[in-house]
């Protein structure tokens, strides 16, 4: 199912949090309901660290990752925030054009995936403008339905374009998903939570 929350009066949870089928990761420093409710959701299940990366409580931005590992912001990176430029299920992930091909081989031999360097809409930002889990992907609103076909192919999980927090296009923002469970922004509208159960596969 998916579950409307915010950090610290804050819509943009995917910032603080990171959710994968194996673990989920929390910036510190946000209020006790945040946290419990990831818990309440996720602890049967997964492990939630509550986390900071150098200090920083923004640990979706500056991490990628899925069961078979995690990729924290490397100072060799030019593209530093990590999770801006990358978006990724357990088997294949989208990245910025011009992401250094180090980088691209850790996070291959790493995460265990298939790399494909793309953009969605004309935007570079691919982990801003997208959300992947291994059941579907829902990406920027103004991708055409040719490229829609395409990265859909490309992906082998069905995607749709659509939106979170009443109309954003900052989909890696607004959302966190895995294959059971998802949590947006508490503006997001209950079409958009219709839309992304329905892609995600997240009804009973």
């Amino acid at each position: 199912m998916a579950v409307r929350t915010q950090f610290e009066g804050n819509n943009e949870i995917g910032v603080f949090s990171n959710l994968t089928n194996a673990y989920c990761l929390v910036g510190i420093g946000g209020s006790e309901n945040f946290y419990s409710l990831f818990e309440s959701e996720l602890a049967d299940q997964i492990p939630v660290v509550h986390a900071s990366i150098a200090g920083c409580r923004i640990v979706g931005n500056l991490s990628v990752g899925n069961r078979h590992g995690l990729l924290i912001r490397r100072v060799e990176e030019r593209l530093s925030a990590l999770g801006n430029v990358i978006v990724c299920n357990d088997y294949v992930a989208l990245v910025h054009p011009d992401l250094d091909r180090e980088t691209e081989d850790i996070l291959a031999d790493t995460l265990k995936v298939e790399v494909f360097r793309h953009t969605l809409a004309d935007n570079l930002l691919v982990g801003s403008y997208s959300c992947l889990s291994n059941q579907g992907g829902l990406v920027h609103p103004k991708t055409t339905s040719q490229d829609l076909d395409e990265l859909s192919s490309l992906l082998q999980v069905p995607l749709v374009a659509g939106t979170v927090n009443r109309g954003s296009d900052v989909l890696g923002a607004g959302l966190v998903v895995n294959d059971w469970c998802a949590f947006a922004g508490l503006d997001t509208t209950s079409t958009e939570l219709n839309v992304i159960e329905s892609i995600f596969k997240l009804r009973d």
